[in-house]
């Protein structure tokens, strides 16, 4: 996205305050406090790219490193296929579990761990 003075700045991708709740909950339970969630797109999956969401304890060093009540790590392959999305905590009755709402996903799973863009 181009702004007036012609900078460009590449859209953002958003963490709710009940995912970074759910992140720190996680990490506290499993002993390690300064853990990060990471969050990366994998080739895979039923169509074309899935999500992968893995307990970290430091992010690399070019990491996009998003801070709320956690932290949260994206890598910059990744980030550019999460651009504008959503990581959010969804507490339904198939269970609950990290649920990332994603504007470039053209088609997806029942699942809703896998996704394709056109």
């Amino acid at each position: 996205m181009a702004m007036p003075d012609g900078t460009v700045t590449a859209p953002t991708f958003h963490v709710t305050p009940r995912a970074f709740a759910q992140v720190a909950e996680i990490a506290a339970r499993q002993g390690r406090p300064d853990a990060g969630l990471r969050v990366a797109v994998l080739a895979g999956g039923c169509s074309g790219f899935q999500y992968s969401f893995e307990l970290e304890d430091a992010p690399a060093e070019d990491d996009l490193v998003l801070e709320g009540a956690s932290r949260v790590f994206i890598d910059p392959t990744s980030l550019d296929l999460l651009a504008g999305a959503q990581l959010d905590w969804a507490d339904e009755l198939i269970g609950a579990h990290f649920a990332i709402k994603n504007p470039q996903a053209v088609s997806g799973c029942g699942c809703g761990a896998s996704f394709s863009i056109g």
